[in-house]
């Protein structure tokens, strides 16, 4: 067979090959490689196949994009299921394959990518966040806007930028290119003013994350949780104390329940040591074939007073959608019983002060860390578990998403993992000090206590969704400046 020069393929195979390699740039630009200038390339890529193009040239970009971005973004689900990554591939694929196929004008581009992501992260089970395209600006000028509309908001202005591009170099929509970058440099510009939230009259927390450290690339099946415990005890006592709040990982004790238990005497016991309120994560039974992911307050005289149980599990992970049919087709036995979901704001009250929580998977979810700090977090816990993973793949994203919610929330973050990412992270999302994967160490910082709200806090994403949705409404309106190939 004799190869095809390029000159030969035809322009909905070049626009195809554009979109793939956009969306190859989209993924490079998320953790753990997360050059944030190679996200704004790749959706200019993107925009540069979809204008002018067919409804069918459209929809083939638009699977070549999410091929290129999710087969690289989301590598880390091979790790426990080669069929279930091929299935959910196909699954994120069609989310923007939606958005090529919206996208009538060039104008309406960031639109149709917000929609698609808004989407994406609430269905079907709740969504999977994982992989989208503002993690990977969780360190670029554009952050800051998410003040003002959240990590939708940041991907907007990176999509409005990236088809500026292309528009502006398009005779015919060159002062449409110009106006889309501009607007996306304003408010940006103006996220950075944007209130944030401000530190309280009272005193700092003197804070310790705690990381029992261990090897990782392991189910929970497949761990002892004494070991898990034992390390994270181990840790604890080179705690110089005394401090205000120490906080353990998501997962780090595993008991039948947790009131009276062995391990709760032993955290009852780092905290009246340490002069500290505990908040540690508890895995425990609830029910016959059921268990709870808690977050637990200790205060410093040993007393559990207050919990959250997380309230958005990770399907697959915790527990398997439609058991009964599923159970029929797959083993199973990774995951035998399902996790029972909390409710309420994510908040617990502390002596300490009152905190925000977002357990592991939840932190990817805005409306999770923006629950707790309405409610009244001065400060936002994230603790989790990511020992399952041999990858940095999914730490990394994590603690982007940690740094998002950061900006977003306007609180200091302090995110504690057993074996890693573990983070202290400022309400600008600065990281002031990341953990090493699989080793045993203590983060400690002062962490000052916050109050007020970020635009972003008291109005959330409905407005920019609003928004979007117009803009594209009025697009499939207009067809102009669009032409098949």
């Amino acid at each position: 067979m004799v190869a095809m020069p390029p000159a030969a393929l035809s322009t909905p195979v070049r626009r195809a090959l554009a979109a793939a390699g956009g969306g190859v740039l989209g993924a490079f630009s998320l953790p753990p490689w997360g050059w944030w200038p190679l996200g704004i390339a790749g959706l200019a890529l993107y925009a540069f196949a979809l204008a002018g193009a067919s409804r069918r040239s459209r929809a083939w970009s638009g699977a070549a994009f999410g091929l290129g971005m999710f087969s690289i973004g989301l590598w880390w689900i091979t790790e426990f299921h080669a069929v279930g990554y091929v299935a959910l591939l196909a699954l994120e694929i069609s989310f923007f394959v939606a958005a090529a196929m919206t996208t009538t004008r060039l104008v309406v581009f960031p639109a149709a990518v917000v929609l698609a992501e808004a989407a994406r992260g609430a269905v079907p089970f709740g969504g999977l966040p994982l992989g989208g395209l503002a993690l990977g600006q969780a360190e670029s000028p554009l952050v800051a806007s998410s003040r003002i509309g959240g990590a939708l908001l940041v991907l907007a202005l990176a999509a409005a930028i990236g088809s500026g591009v292309v528009a502006l170099a398009r005779t015919s929509t060159h002062r449409a290119g110009a106006a889309l970058i501009a607007v996306a440099v304003v408010v940006a510009a103006v996220g950075w003013i944007a209130p944030a939230g401000s530190p309280t009259s009272d005193d700092p927390i003197d804070a310790v994350v705690v990381q029992g450290g261990g090897r990782r690339g392991f189910r929970a099946v497949e761990s002892d949780p004494g070991d898990v415990l034992d390390a994270h005890v181990r840790a604890s006592d080179d705690i110089d104390g005394p401090v205000d709040l120490v906080v353990w990982p998501e997962n780090a004790i595993d008991v039948d329940a947790i009131d009276d238990s062995d391990a709760g005497q032993l955290l009852a016991a780092i905290a009246q040591e340490t002069g500290a309120t505990v908040v540690a994560g508890v895995t425990q039974d609830a029910g016959i074939d059921g268990f709870e992911n808690t977050a637990v307050v200790w205060t410093p005289d040993g007393e559990i007073t207050d919990r959250y149980t997380k309230v958005r599990r990770v399907p697959f992970g915790e527990y398997v959608p439609m058991r009964a049919l599923i159970e029929r087709l797959a083993d199973l036995s990774v995951l035998p019983r399902d996790a029972v979901a909390g409710r309420g704001p994510g908040i617990v009250l502390t002596p300490a002060g009152p905190l925000a929580v977002a357990i592991s998977y939840e932190v990817f979810f805005s409306d999770r860390a923006r629950s707790g700090v309405r409610a009244g977090g001065e400060v936002l816990l994230v603790p989790t578990n990511a020992a399952s993973f041999t990858t940095s793949q999914v730490p990394t994203q994590e603690v982007a998403a940690a740094q998002l919610r950061a900006w977003e929330t306007g609180r200091w973050v302090l995110q504690a993992a057993p074996t890693g990412y573990s983070a202290v992270i400022d309400e600008r999302g600065r990281v002031r000090h990341r953990s090493v994967l699989g080793e045993a160490q203590l983060l400690s910082d002062e962490v000052p206590r916050r109050d007020g709200q970020t635009i972003y806090m008291r109005l959330g994403d409905v407005p920019l969704l609003v928004v979007a949705a117009a803009a594209l409404l009025l697009g499939v309106g207009r067809m102009r400046g669009f032409r098949g190939d």
